[in-house]
């Protein structure tokens, strides 16, 4: 059994400015990327887990990403929800090797 994770080109960092939140496909899928302050970067399926409403018409300020439909928010750094809590978004393994964001998306 190979229990190696593959990993797949998203963007460059260069695309996605820290502070800034956007939508790339990788295998076919869409996936958020979020560039949060102080450099960390997490990927994330890119609909609220709510209502399935797409997250990138939300609103991101500090480490919070509001969806626009319901209000509901999410710390991007955890995924976890801070309002209301006891949610979460699906997150993805992601890494950044030499300016490239990479991936590792579940077959579909």
């Amino acid at each position: 059994m190979n229990d190696t994770i593959e990993y797949n080109k998203a963007c460059n960092l260069d695309d996605i400015w820290e502070g800034e939140m956007d939508v790339f496909e990788v295998k076919g899928q869409d996936v958020l990327i979020v560039h949060a302050p102080g450099g960390e970067v997490r990927a994330y399926d890119p609909i609220c887990p709510h209502q399935y409403h797409p997250l990138i018409e939300g609103e991101f300020e500090g480490c919070i990403l509001t969806c626009s439909a319901h209000l509901w928010q999410f710390d991007v750094l955890s995924g976890d929800g801070v309002n209301p809590e006891g949610v979460a978004l699906k997150a993805y393994p992601v890494k950044v090797e030499d300016n490239a964001v990479l991936v590792s998306m579940p077959t579909p």
